[in-house]
């Protein structure tokens, strides 16, 4: 009897969810952060993180584009923390500037999300610049308020008081102390996250990210006039 087919040539393999053993070795990598650690199970690493998380993006791709699966090394070179590896594993699907999708797995279990993470002077302005305007402001504060009611967590880098500028009343004062905006769900240790179902949760996640991502692509690269 004939087996099963795999994928045809150059086509990636069906997504089939993160193995406990990818939690367990970040879980473990946590413990034993230690080059001779990660040689002794970068096997692990590579069949149960790597390659299930190239096979969840490359199932998104069509739909979000092409994903970054970030590079498991941490770059030390002005960080306190010397530990070498990162405890988790990332993969990002830019849709501007430092703003896209995200999906990550850890010891922790999954996270989904989604946002700007960084910002230069010109678009942290026209950010603040839109989110102060009277029409974009309010339909940026509608979204983060639907998300939120969805269990949505929203956060960012933020300043402790107002920005320059600006005045400590003005209605949207919070999201314009905002120098990045990114909301994110935890999907933990759901049974979920062990299987193909894990590929519609993040879609599911992801779509529900577009109208704040759309938001953040109509910034213009030059101020709105106030």
């Amino acid at each position: 009897m004939a087996g099963a087919a795999g994928p045809a040539a150059g086509e990636a393999p069906a997504f089939t969810g993160f193995p406990v053993a990818a939690l367990d070795f970040y879980d473990d990598l946590e413990v034993d952060n230690s080059r001779t650690f990660w040689e002794a199970h970068v096997e692990t690493w590579r069949s149960c993180v790597k390659a299930p998380m190239d096979a969840l993006t490359a199932a998104l791709a069509p739909e979000f584009g092409a994903a970054k699966v970030f590079r498991p090394y941490r770059d030390v070179r002005f960080a306190k923390d010397k530990t070498p590896y990162k405890t988790h594993q990332g993969a990002f699907v830019a849709t501007g500037p430092a703003t896209g999708w995200y999906v990550e797995v850890s010891a922790r279990g999954v996270r989904t999300g989604g946002g700007f993470y960084d910002a230069g002077r010109q678009r942290l302005a026209a950010f603040r610049e839109a989110a102060a305007h009277d029409e974009h402001g309010p339909r940026l504060q509608a979204v983060l308020d639907a998300l939120r009611a969805d269990g949505w967590e929203v956060g960012g880098d933020r300043l402790k008081t107002s920005p320059r500028g600006w005045s400590a009343d003005h209605p949207r004062i919070d999201l314009l102390r905002h120098r990045s905006l990114t909301v994110g769900r935890h999907h933990g240790f759901e049974p979920v996250i062990h299987t193909p179902g894990l590929l519609e949760v993040v879609r599911a996640d992801w779509r529900a990210l577009r109208p704040l991502l759309d938001w953040l692509d109509e910034l213009p690269p030059d101020e709105l006039e106030r």
